[in-house]
């Protein structure tokens, strides 16, 4: 089995690095302060921004490897698995955390603004990668709000406060990002986000219960493409097929449904599968395991 850190509150994180808990919501964590710690591959319950000079080699995000620059941020969402497994070693980090729990958000304008920052999402498997400038505002911002948790017992306020600490944070993640798209192919790049903005609003309303797997020809019709048009940008832009795209989508589902306590048969219906062994073949076929193997290793 593989070890699995669940990180069910922002502090379930704080504890595993031995960092000051200042909130039962939010953990704000300064790497340059503590003691090596070991790895961890987190299972999140919450969101997280990871802002660091440097980070570790081969980190997973889902089924893929992380794409990584220096002085750069890599965000997460609930229900995501990435890290890198414990093997013992202890190692020193120089940044910062933030992981906030989704309660935070609850009755805020930012509840409803999150899902439109797509730098959460597993379609974007590199980093956000800082300019000097937006590393010192970033950091400083951090810093501040680390402040106002020391300083303040949890109140309305204080939450009211950390909202708005948070929001500006996350606008600055969402230019850069927006600075990334813009520096490559437009057209690949936007197409490919509303083929993924597609898959999951098709697993969001549940329609794989009564449809099955989305297949190559719905999502070129919902896109406006013909079905080869369609396979033929996808490929140009990932080097891979449409179907492939689908079900890279699918298999990384299917290992946060498994990691998180879910038995094969129960993940093959909720996938939309017809049958059990219709899903280990092509698990096995995407990840050389399977899904029993997967969880045994």
């Amino acid at each position: 089995m593989k070890k699995i850190l669940k990180i069910d509150s922002p502090n379930d994180f704080a504890r595993f690095v031995d960092a000051p808990e200042l909130h039962p919501l939010v953990s704000i964590i300064h790497y340059d302060e503590l003691p090596p710690f070991r790895h961890s591959l987190n299972n999140y319950g919450v969101y997280g921004l990871f802002i660091q000079r440097q980070f570790p080699k081969d980190l997973s995000y889902g089924m893929k490897t992380l794409q990584v620059s220096d002085a750069s941020i890599i965000a997460v969402e609930p229900g995501q698995i990435g890290g890198l497994e414990d093997n013992g070693e202890r190692i020193s980090l120089s940044g910062w955390v933030l992981l906030w729990s989704p309660e935070l958000l609850h009755g805020s304008e930012l509840e409803h603004q999150i899902e439109r920052y797509q730098y959460f999402s597993y379609f974007f498997t590199g980093s956000l990668r800082m300019e000097p400038d937006e590393w010192l505002c970033i950091t400083q911002l951090l810093a501040q709000m680390r402040q106002e948790l020391a300083a303040h017992e949890d109140s309305p306020s204080l939450r009211s406060i950390l909202l708005a600490y948070l929001h500006l944070i996350l606008e600055y993640c969402n230019r850069i990002y927006l600075r990334q798209l813009s520096e490559e192919d437009n057209g690949n790049s936007d197409l490919l986000k509303r083929f993924h903005d597609l898959l999951q609003q098709y697993f969001r309303e549940n329609r794989q219960l009564s449809q099955g797997l989305p297949t190559v020809a719905y999502c070129a019709s919902e896109l406006a493409y013909s079905p080869r048009y369609f396979g033929d940008i996808v490929h140009k832009a990932t080097g891979g097929t449409a179907i492939g795209y689908i079900h890279n989508y699918v298999i990384n589902q299917a290992k946060s449904l498994l990691m998180n306590g879910h038995n094969i048969s129960e993940t093959s219906r909720l996938l939309g599968f017809d049958f059990p062994h219709h899903f280990t073949r092509l698990f096995k076929k995407m990840t050389g395991l399977t899904p029993s193997e997967y969880l045994g290793k």
